[in-house]
Formats: structure tokens, sequence, C-alpha cells
């Protein structure tokens, strides 16, 4: 049985480790203190996750001056203005550019915080620790940072790698099943656009990782992490390959901004994103039925929507043409050939993502 895995992100300045091993939290003081990194810790966590895990990782730094800041639980909490309170806190305690902070919670959580670590004295180092599988298998790796503003996600950021990611995946057994099912839209998503065989390997395995089987987790964390490291070391800051890691997110991030953060999970917007974008793929001849129909059923078995909700399509429009991957405002989407090989696509016309997103709406 596979116990623990450590994978390497391999960059040219910035490497780390991604380290993936049940009860880890308990020793990330040794883990820390091995990287250097001994001077006082924030620990930068959300309302939840901090009654959760807050005291049990200040307790695994015992030598270490630890205080914690914790902000509102929520996408709609991933601001300007909860950055602003943020600085305020680590000036408040004093924290200098020998300090580090510790981002401990889902995806909102990392981007912040590794938002704030990049900005707050110009940078001075971050651990993450996801808690979430949405965050241990996609955001908490690659280094994009960043908050978002009312016109769309994430317009506002940079690129900072972490000092060393650290994934437990026991926490997972405080995650809801939606939460879990968010989640597992990431993976698939890597399935899709990178590797056939893992998409297979997730079609057979669907029920395990729903009961949450330690050895079908660790093994499904670990080569979800490893193909976004392979991408991530191909290309740091988003010139080339890396784009191809959006699948899914140019719609689901404007769904998620149309319905104001609060009716759909990240994972849930991009699920029907990923949908959307192949049957957009396919009106274009570059795909077939079979690549939307194995997507559709796998997020059936997970028990993920996979029809947009009612909205205004004046606004999404709005929203989709923001979209920070376009280019010259040309709608720049990533769309599938087949499972295990996508192609971007620079100029999609509007009219036809509108008229694909109208045929994917409930009634």
């Amino acid at each position: 049985m596979t116990q623990q895995l450590n994978i390497e992100v391999r960059l040219k300045d910035n490497g780390y480790i991604i380290h993936i091993e049940p009860g880890i939290l308990n020793r990330l003081g040794t883990i820390v203190s091995a990287l250097g990194l001994r001077g006082s810790a924030t620990i930068i966590t959300d309302e939840q996750v901090g009654a959760l895990y807050g005291r049990r990782i200040g307790s695994s730094l015992a030598n270490t001056n630890v205080e914690m800041l914790a902000m509102p639980a929520g996408e709609q909490h991933k601001t300007l203005e909860t950055v602003r309170q943020m600085y305020d806190g680590l000036l408040r305690l004093n924290r200098g550019r020998d300090s580090f902070i510790m981002a401990v919670g889902g995806g909102v959580v990392g981007d912040l915080a590794g938002f704030v670590a990049a900005t707050y004295l110009r940078g001075i180092p971050f651990v993450q620790i996801p808690t979430t599988l949405l965050a241990q298998v996609d955001s908490s790796i690659g280094g994009k940072v960043g908050v978002d503003l009312p016109q769309g996600k994430n317009l506002v950021g940079a690129f900072y790698q972490p000092k060393v990611v650290c994934i437990d995946p026991t926490v997972l057994a405080t995650l809801d099943k939606r939460h879990l099912s968010n989640g597992l839209v990431e993976v698939i998503k890597h399935g899709v656009i990178w590797h056939e065989q893992f998409f297979r390997y997730l079609e057979e395995n669907v029920e395990l990782l729903l009961s949450l089987d330690h050895e079908t987790l660790v093994e499904t964390i670990g080569r979800s992490c490893r193909i976004k490291g392979d991408v991530v070391e191909q290309d740091e800051k988003e010139s080339g390959i890396r784009v191809i890691l959006n699948f899914g997110h140019t719609i689901g991030h404007a769904l998620e901004t149309c319905t104001e953060y609060h009716e759909w999970l990240h994972g849930e917007a991009v699920a029907v994103g990923m949908l959307a974008e192949t049957r957009i793929a396919q009106k274009l001849g570059l795909t077939t039925d079979d690549t939307f129909r194995r997507q559709e059923q796998l997020f059936q078995k997970v028990g993920l929507p996979t029809r947009l909700p009612p909205m205004d399509m004046e606004r999404f429009q709005k929203t989709v043409l923001h979209d920070k991957k376009n280019l010259q405002m040309k709608i720049r989407l990533v769309l599938p050939v087949r499972i295990g090989q996508v192609q971007v696509v620079d100029d999609v016309p509007l009219s036809l993502v509108s008229e694909t997103v109208r045929e994917l709406t409930s009634q």
C-alpha cells in the first residue's frame, strides 16, 4: 500500500517538493525548519479551517513564534479588501522579511495567502497546506496566486512559488460529498488534457475515490499532482503549454462571476465549463461525441451538475470577453481533440459560445 509520495516540481529557480503523507500536519515544524524557515510563522486560513486545524498546526511548530489570521470562508471574500486586512494583521504582529506565511485551507485561502506573501514587503516565503481535494491536486501547485475583482476571477495576481506543498489526505474525511466531488473535477480535467490512461483509471475507480479508500486516494492525488507538475515544469509562467490547464475555466469562471460565487462551487462551474467547451470543440469539428459522453458520464457518477443554470446572457458575454486568457478581446479556449489531448483555439466566435451555453442551460 502506498503510504506517502514525494513529488518534485523541477523549476529553474524555485523548485520544491510536494509531500503527500497521512498525518503530515504533525511534523510541519521539522519540514519548514529543514527548508531554513526559522523566523516567525503566520497561519493564514479561514474561520472554518482554522477551528479544525489551527491549534494542531501551531503545536507542530512548537519552537516557532506562530500566530493565526483568519478570513471569512468563501470565494466572495477573495478580494483586495481581505488582502488589506491581512496586511494590517501582519503589520500588527510586526512580521518582517525573516517571517513566513502558512496557507492552510482550500483554493481561496491558498490563492489569497500566496498573493499576500508575494506582495508583503515585496515578498516573503510561504508554505501551501491544502485541506480540500481541489486545492491538493490543483491550486496549491504551480505558483498562481491572486484575488478576484467584481469584473471577474483572478484578475489581480502573480506567479509566486511556495517553498513546499504538504498534503495530508486524511483531512479529506472532514469534507462533505459535495466538496469532495468539487475537487474531483480538477482531477478529471488532468486526465482529459494530458493522460487518457489516467482518465480511464478514474472511470474504473470512482466509487473507491468517493468512499475515501486510502490507497486509491493517495494514488489519485499523486498522479494528478505529477501531471500538473509536468505541465508547470515546461511552462512556469503560462507563456505556452500551461494554458491547457485552463480547460473548462473560461466558461466556468464566467459562470461563477455571473452567479456571484454563491450558487456554484468552483469545480461544479468548471465541470459544466468543460462540457460546454467540449461541445464547442464538436461544433468546430475537432472532436467526437464520445469525448463529451465520457466526461458527462463520469461527472454524473461523481454527482456533479452537467447543465448550466439560467443566467443573464448579456452579463455572461461581457464576463467571457474579460477573461484574462483572451488575446485582443478574442475568445481563447482550450478545446479537447480526444481524451488525453487538447488544442488551444485563439479566436472562438462569441456567438458560438453563447449558442452552446444556451443549449446546455437547464430549462
